[in-house]
């Protein structure tokens, strides 16, 4: 097992050099001229020339890539727009959206088990009907709409929760839930479909005959087997909530690495976009590797290793 951790962590440095190279080159060849935009629009043409020579913008492709790469790793690269370590801006704007992740994550999971699980146990009934009105609703519903119908109910009418910022755990409870709808959703319906294949099968009716309570049949025997494809819809979500962050932290004003890579994007701030994505893709890159560890502990027959 700790050979296979090692080889998938190593195997972690070409998929993120792939990353820098594709973001690096998009920010490269997109259209715009980020020491203008630094400069202003009164800057003349060798205000604009002397920024390209601070920053290295003067130079050819490769070694602007190569420039970018010894100062990613040594920590030494600095914002374009701030002239801050890149670091110093990302980490705490990285933590908060990691926060605001998890949380909705953790949402998601209980929320779509629950539902899923239910709704096979149940099914033909009013709690499966439910359950599928409630999932067809959560993937059919745009997230930034979703999130300012939520602020206009609970905070501009019922006053209940705060509509904007990040201060205390009631300011995470709206964003949260907005990016935990259609995770919810998607793993109810993926919990659904394997529940209802699983309790179909002949284990399962052993432990019936045996005389084990329904709750030990669903929750101790069937529901373990029917979660592996839940898991590996979870691992998905993950990377999918980081992305869709961007649209929530926008809509509440939330801190998060979302709304700084977007400005970053606009700027053309290559350092904090290329930090940023990187980190971004390192996180869904162990979230898989957890996931497939997961794997080997819901079902022992599963082994990545010898």
């Amino acid at each position: 097992m700790r050979e296979y951790i090692i080889r998938r962590l190593i195997q972690l440095i070409p998929v993120l050099i792939g990353v820098t190279i594709v973001s690096f080159s998009i920010l490269y060849l997109a259209p715009g001229d980020p020491a203008a935009i630094i400069a202003g629009a009164d800057a003349t043409g060798e205000d604009i020339q002397r920024i390209r020579v601070d920053f290295g913008l003067d130079k050819p492709f490769v070694l602007q890539y190569f420039n970018y790469l010894s100062g990613a790793f040594t920590g030494e690269l600095r914002s374009i727009r701030t002239k801050q370590p890149v670091l110093t801006e990302i980490l705490p704007r990285f933590v908060n959206t990691i926060k605001l992740t998890v949380v909705s994550m953790v949402i998601s999971i209980v929320m779509g088990i629950f539902i899923g699980v239910f709704s096979a146990v149940r099914q033909n009934s009013l709690v499966d009907y439910v359950g599928t009105v409630i999932a067809i609703l959560g993937i059919c519903t745009p997230v930034f709409w979703l999130g300012l119908l939520l602020i206009l109910l609970f905070s501009v009418i019922l006053g209940w929760l705060p509509a904007a910022g990040m201060n205390g755990l009631s300011h995470m409870i709206l964003p949260s839930v907005t990016l935990a709808v259609a995770s919810i959703a998607v793993i109810a319906r993926m919990t659904k479909s394997s529940m209802l294949e699983v309790i179909r099968q002949e284990y399962v009716m052993v432990a019936r005959a045996k005389g084990l309570t329904e709750f030990k049949v669903i929750f101790k025997h069937a529901l373990r087997n029917a979660l592996l494809p839940t898991v590996t819809v979870v691992g998905l979500r993950f990377g999918y909530l980081l992305g869709g962050a961007v649209l929530v932290e926008s809509v509440f004003a939330w801190p998060g690495i979302g709304r700084l890579l977007v400005n970053a994007i606009l700027a053309r701030d290559f350092p904090v976009v290329q930090i940023g994505l990187m980190l971004v893709a390192l996180t869904f890159v162990l979230v898989n590797l957890a996931v497939d560890l997961l794997y080997s502990y819901l079902n022992p027959r599963i082994r990545y290793w010898s």
